[in-house]
């Protein structure tokens, strides 16, 4: 597997690990009461503490950051441009993980400067490929 691809697969289980944490937290699952809500439709979920609504609202993001990486970093892995995009790639990643416990721990600008390093990444995944069309 490339190292490209190797950040593709650690992309996916970090939003995995997001979600799941967004739905533990959100839910107060280490309640019999949270378990129950965690384990029905959902159809009459509690408010959620500040900490939950942080927590959903990290995986929420990271949904939508995996969802801007892996079309950017396939295209660069099938055009032969993985070399290239690595760097950013890497960074976006990084900067992610970080992205992560500074939000759920609520620290606001530091979450954005942290989202904004991420976004630096996808900017250096995508200028390579756009050098090529």
């Amino acid at each position: 597997m490339t190292p490209l691809l190797s950040i593709v697969v650690h992309m996916t289980l970090l939003t995995f690990l997001a979600i799941m944490l967004g739905a533990f937290l959100r839910n107060r699952e280490w309640t019999p009461e949270g378990l129950k809500a965690g384990l029905s439709n959902r159809d009459d979920l509690p408010e959620a503490t500040p900490l939950g609504g942080r927590a959903e609202r990290a995986a929420r993001n990271t949904i939508e950051a995996l969802i801007l990486f892996v079309p950017l970093a396939l295209t660069a892995q099938a055009a032969g441009s993985a070399e290239a995009v690595l760097g950013g790639a890497t960074i976006f990643f990084w900067a992610r993980v970080a992205y992560l416990p500074i939000y759920l721990v609520g620290i606001p600008y530091l979450r954005s400067l942290v989202w904004g390093v991420g976004v630096a990444g996808l900017v250096m995944m995508v200028l390579p490929l756009l050098s090529q069309l």
